[in-house]
Order: C-alpha cells, then structure tokens, then sequence
C-alpha cells in the first residue's frame, strides 16, 4: 500500500503530469505566496509550473513574484525528498535559502538569505525574538520538539506557532514555516493541509491565540485538513484516519 509520500516521490521521479504531486505544487505554492503578497494569480503559477515559462499578457509581472514561485517549487521537492530526515537549523536555513536566492532581497547587503535574521522585526503588530537571541531560541525549540520520537498534529502546530513568534529570517518566515509543517505531516503519517484564502484569517487569529486557546488554529488546521482528504480520495491514495 502506497501512502502519499511515497505517491508524491514517485510522481516526482517519473514527472507525471495531473497527480497529487501535481495539485500539490501548484496549491500550496500559489496559496503560500498568496498569503505574503504574491500577485501572480492561480493560472499563472500553475502556467510557470508546468511550462516553466511565463505567460505574458497585458500584465505586468513582479519579478520576485516570479522567482519565489520558482523557489517555492524547489522548496516542496525539499520537503518530499527530506520528508523523512530530522527537522534541524541546517535544513530550516537551506530551505530559506532556496526561497529567497535571485530576490531582489538577495542582493541587499543587511538581508541575510539563509541564515537568521540580522535586524528586528515584527509580526502582525507583535515583536519578536531579536536578532542576537535567534539561533539560542531555535536551538531549544528543536530541541524540545525533536525530543518526541512521535509527534502529533498538536506538535507540529505547536512547534509552528513557537517558530513564527521567533520569526528567525528577515522574510519568508511564514512560507517557511508552512513548508516544515507538511514535511513533518508527511513524516508522521499525518494528513497534510494547505491554509487557503478563506481560512487565512482565522490562521493568523490561531497562531495569535494559541497560548490561551489551542482550538482556533486546531480547528483551522482541521478544516483545511479535510480539504486535502478530499484530493486524496479523488486519487485514491490511503491515509490514516
């Protein structure tokens, strides 16, 4: 019995067109990007996806927009060919180093691609962790998570929550984050999800309440959840229920 890691490698091996490594791609990396701003359209992403070109119109395209999409399809093949490895900083770096490498972010001096933060910065209105405390707190935190030998939806949830309220890169903390969180599901025998516009503000709302209220970010995360079943069942891959 095939579950869907070993579905997604092997589409991946053979590049088979129409599969659930396919709708995958395309979903999680139109969505993902969508959520910081991207202003490629779903078409669009899905056209730089399968022809590996652009298609011109009377629109003009960001050219980060562009390249981040590129990127972004790299990062998934990361967290497919590694799904199995144990989560470490080496990986969280080399994943935000394919994200941002040929950015216009890239080539400013202060702007640290691959490597943590050198600035602060905040989210959504929130601080966090400075600079100069990153790389102790990222140790801990991978510390406590890869401690558990199984690691539950609640973990992985948990351990994203802890990982944005770091924020330990400039930019891309986010796409980033979600990238770890369906590596570690596919990991863990866990069904994977992709946060789709609809559900992106209670999201936000999740990772903010999560101290005082584990079930807003849970619930989403479960909905969305029931959205990637859906994809599963249609391709008849098995999962754990």
């Amino acid at each position: 019995m095939q579950y869907l890691l070993d579905v997604l490698r092997d589409e991946k091996a053979n590049k088979y067109a129409g599969g659930i490594y396919h709708k995958t791609q395309i979903d999680l990396t139109y969505n993902s990007n969508h959520m910081e701003g991207s202003r490629l359209s779903f078409d669009q992403t899905r056209y730089i996806f399968e022809t590996n070109t652009i298609g011109l119109g009377n629109e003009a395209l960001n050219v980060d927009d562009v390249i981040e999409t590129a990127n972004h399809f790299r990062c998934i093949d990361m967290i497919i060919d590694d799904a199995k490895e144990t989560l470490s900083e080496e990986f969280i770096k080399k994943l935000h180093l394919t994200l941002k490498t040929g950015t216009s972010d890239a080539r400013k001096d202060w702007f640290a691609v691959g490597d943590y933060k050198t600035v602060p910065n905040e989210v959504g209105g929130m601080n966090t962790t400075l600079p100069e405390d990153v790389a102790g707190e990222m140790k801990i935190l991978l510390s406590e998570y890869n401690a558990k030998e199984e690691k539950t939806l609640e973990d992985i949830l948990g351990f994203h929550v802890k990982f944005e309220k770091i924020h330990p890169f400039q930019d891309g903390n986010g796409r980033v984050g979600r990238l770890i969180m369906f590596k570690e599901c596919l990991k863990h025998k866990i069904v994977p999800f992709i946060i789709q516009d609809d559900l992106k503000m209670f999201y936000y709302r999740g990772i903010k309440e999560w101290n005082d209220e584990k079930g807003y970010l849970r619930d989403t995360c479960l909905a969305a959840q029931d959205k990637y079943k859906t994809f599963l069942d249609y391709f008849r891959i098995p999962y754990e229920t």
